[in-house]
């Protein structure tokens, strides 16, 4: 029998026959989802850490979450002006538009995440009392126009964008099992490698 040849990961007869994404935006994509994944950790653990943990595991979550936010802004910005590598046109297209879907829904989830957080948190009631700062060392403002607010409406905005930002964390879950899964499909059995696209 003979081997399946391979078949190459882009294809040539595109506009656009650059293999792999830029530096920079490797450096984004893998520095966001590390921080997606170390944060999805914290926010599991958070409950079952012993008491004196808790404020600084929160504290560290909530560093990561804004730390996410400014990549993700780099990365789309970065985006905008340097165009990624086309997947491949053998790709059926409801696959490729299921991708771009896919993407445009993550993009979606990696600001709202942050940004809820960072609602939830500034609807603390005790947010006055305990000023938030960037991994302790760099102070970081809350939104005002939430601290603001009267106390029996904070507190509803405070449950609101909290389960907001767990639904989104839900939502997340799936699209990364699926953006994951999408991926290792077309390395192991359809023998399209796009995770290459990804790696220097």
């Amino acid at each position: 029998m003979n081997a399946r040849p391979e078949v190459p990961f882009y294809d040539t007869a595109s506009p656009n026959t650059r293999s792999r994404y830029t530096r920079t935006a490797m450096a984004l994509h893998w520095l966001i989802a590390l921080g997606i994944i170390v944060n999805v950790v914290l926010a599991l653990s958070a409950d079952s850490l012993p008491d004196g943990w808790v404020r600084p595991v929160i504290n560290t979550h909530k560093s990561i979450g804004i730390t996410v936010l400014g990549l993700a802004i780099l990365r789309v910005l970065w985006r905008f002006t340097h165009r990624p590598p086309a997947l491949p046109a053998s790709f059926p297209k409801w696959e490729r538009a299921s991708a771009h879907i896919a993407h445009i829904l993550l993009y979606g989830l990696i600001f709202a995440l942050p940004l809820s957080g960072w609602l939830h948190d500034s609807a603390w009631k005790d947010a006055l009392t305990h000023p938030m700062s960037l991994f302790g060392f760099i102070p970081w403002p809350r939104i005002g126009f939430i601290m603001d607010q009267p106390p029996a409406l904070k507190e509803h905005l405070h449950t609101l964008f909290g389960s907001l930002h767990t639904w989104f964390g839900y939502v997340l879950y799936v699209l990364l099992a699926l953006h994951v899964g999408g991926a290792l499909k077309h390395e192991w059995i359809d023998r399209h490698s796009v995770i290459r696209r990804m790696l220097p």
